[in-house]
């Protein structure tokens, strides 16, 4: 099966994120699942946004670095919302990435030194309607790279996949689950 490496979103380990994890682990995938806010969880996407500026982004990009560093390089990067920025930078600037699985979120190729790696598939998902996941930009990354998929849901909802979240859709959910798992059997 795959190794995956998942980023966390803004709120930090929560619940339904190490439950999301642990789908992925009962389909038979190897998931490392770090926590870059060292224990630090937050209620809003609001307050995980501010705790991430006071810590910086560049340092979080730089945290997801260090543990990949201990890790294989043939390896799914994963993120969700906030941790698809290091998860994309990964798959950018280290070699050897199978794929990027990139959840609520991405920021343009431009903003890492080297260009999106020739051949290397990428999954982007988020609500059509949702605000913090700049759907423009998840589209201009589906025009720009080869084989790139873009799945919107219909909502608005940030955090639809983290069962602990009010933004929480069982439906959406479980389509993202399935495209997931069908993405990782693909690049395994």
């Amino acid at each position: 099966m795959t190794e995956i490496l998942l980023f966390h979103h803004a709120l930090g380990q929560t619940q339904g994120f190490l439950e999301f994890a642990d789908q992925w682990r009962a389909a038979g995938h190897t998931v490392h699942a770090p926590d870059l806010y060292d224990g630090a969880t937050f209620g809003t996407v609001d307050e995980g946004v501010a705790h991430a500026e006071s810590i910086g982004f560049d340092e979080i990009v730089r945290r997801g670095a260090a543990v990949a560093a201990t890790l294989p390089s043939r390896i799914v990067y994963a993120g969700f919302s906030l941790g698809a920025m290091p998860a994309q930078s990964l798959t950018q600037t280290r070699p050897g990435a199978l794929g990027a699985l990139l959840l609520y979120g991405a920021v343009p190729t431009a903003s890492f030194p080297s260009p999106w790696p020739p051949a290397t598939p990428m999954q982007m998902h988020a609500m059509a309607s949702d605000e913090w996941a700049e759907v423009p930009v998840l589209e201009e990354l589906a025009r720009e790279i080869s084989g790139a998929e873009l799945f919107l849901y219909p909502g608005s909802g940030h955090l639809f996949a983290d069962a602990s979240s009010d933004d929480y859709d069982e439906q959406a959910t479980a389509l993202l689950m399935k495209r997931t798992l069908e993405f990782l059997e693909r690049v395994s």
